[in-house]
């Protein structure tokens, strides 16, 4: 399976981690490309992008002071099948990658995302008393999965929260 690059540069607005890449961004080379994520969808509607973006545009959000990346690189159909070792190994890179572009918001694209990532336990939704690199703000949102059982709006609502930071 490929690789789906990064799309990350210095001092973004907002960088969007996911777990890792699904196969079918795997086979297209794009983030979020699964047609049940709901990740697009989220942006819009929260007032992140002024229309709705495919996942082959995923590189123009770019031009928006937005990046992606993954805490675990290695394309699987569940985040259930990332290993542990995965997970240690992908919190060092996203540590090192978030200290070298310093992004203003790091929105963690799951609960258990940021989890794994911070080792909390227990974790609210939204911006985070702490960020675990100094000089950037935490923030937690739902996974985009269709797999979420939370309503979409419900989704939408914690996501308006970035754009309030963000302004």
């Amino acid at each position: 399976m490929k690789l789906v690059n990064d799309h990350i540069k210095e001092n973004l607005k907002i960088l969007f981690v996911g777990f890792n890449p699904s196969i079918r961004s795997s086979e297209t080379g794009h983030h979020f490309a699964n047609p049940n994520n709901r990740f697009w969808r989220i942006l819009h509607d929260a007032g992140l992008t002024a229309r709705r973006y495919n996942a082959s545009e995923d590189s123009k959000l770019l031009d928006l002071g937005m990046g992606i990346t993954n805490i675990v690189a290695r394309p699987t159909k569940a985040a259930d099948e990332i290993t542990k070792e995965e997970y240690k190994e992908g919190k060092d890179i996203l540590r090192k990658k978030i200290e070298t572009y310093k992004p203003k918001v790091v929105c963690f694209v799951g609960k258990g995302v940021y989890q794994e990532y911070s080792g909390l336990k227990k974790v609210p939704w939204g911006k985070q008393e702490k960020a675990v690199v100094p000089g950037t703000i935490d923030f937690v949102a739902p996974s985009s999965s269709g797999l979420v059982r939370m309503k979409v709006e419900d989704v939408v609502e914690i996501y308006f929260g970035l754009k309030e930071i963000i302004e």
